[in-house]
């Protein structure tokens, strides 16, 4: 069966990319090189990568990230202290919420403009397996 195994963020700053996600994550990257740090996620590999190291300019993911946590109150707490921005949006709302299909969960940018959610590990929805 195919699995998601990494998923990339383009930082334009490996050592602040460094600092505010070993706070959210509350562990350390793993400096493979200069320009690729990863931080592994229960075997998904959350890998923060410097674009201009590869010719390419920087621009933040269009998409979310999702990552699922085992205390999103402290999680949200540590983002928040290290730079995240609420996203102001009707439709996610602002700060923790309850969603509708029973998830816990908290939307952000990080300090590159990357979209991110934080999940509580407890309440992870993960498709019902019916189609309406």
């Amino acid at each position: 069966m195919p699995r998601l195994f990494r998923v990339i963020v383009p930082v334009p700053d490996m050592e602040a990319a460094d600092a505010f996600y070993a706070r959210v994550l509350d562990m350390e990257p793993d400096k493979v090189t200069p320009t690729r740090h990863y931080f592994d996620c229960d075997g998904v590999i959350l890998a923060l990568v410097d674009p201009s190291a590869h010719g390419r300019a920087f621009r933040a993911n269009p998409d979310l990230v999702y990552l699922a946590l085992p205390n999103l109150e402290a999680a949200l707490d540590r983002a928040v202290e290290a730079g995240a921005q609420f996203l102001d949006d009707d439709d996610v709302g602002w700060g923790i919420q309850q969603r509708v299909w029973g998830e816990r969960s908290a939307y952000f940018t990080d300090p590159f403009g990357n979209p991110l959610c934080l999940v509580d590990d407890t309440t992870l929805f993960t498709g019902s397996g019916e189609a309406e």
